[in-house]
């Protein structure tokens, strides 16, 4: 990842998270609007050993249809796009604070 930011240990769990399940960009962001932990995901994930749970790409799916009424989210971001757009926001943010000061009258 030569050049580009680290990412802050919040954001690095959902990616470390999408690998470890292989969750898609879409699921990953599918859990995260409700407030999922990824760190919890591995015990909603052992369904090959209790039958009667559903796998996990298929939970989240079934929780966020419960949550929003709606099967997807409409617009899907990466988790790393996420990261990227709230830092330049915030840079944005922080340059454009001394840009008021043209005169009102």
């Amino acid at each position: 990842m030569a050049g580009k930011s680290k990412l802050p240990p919040k954001f690095q769990a959902w990616v470390d998270a999408r690998r470890k399940f292989r969750l898609s960009h879409a699921e990953v962001q599918m859990a995260r609007e409700p407030g999922m932990n990824p760190a919890k995901l591995g015990g909603l994930a052992n369904h090959r050993q209790e039958k009667w749970k559903a796998p996990l790409p298929q939970f989240i799916a079934d929780l966020y249809l419960e949550r929003f009424g709606k099967e997807r989210p409409d617009e899907v971001l990466p988790v790393e796009d996420l990261f990227a757009r709230k830092k330049r926001k915030a840079l944005e943010k922080k340059s454009g604070g001394g840009s008021h000061s043209e005169d009102p009258f």
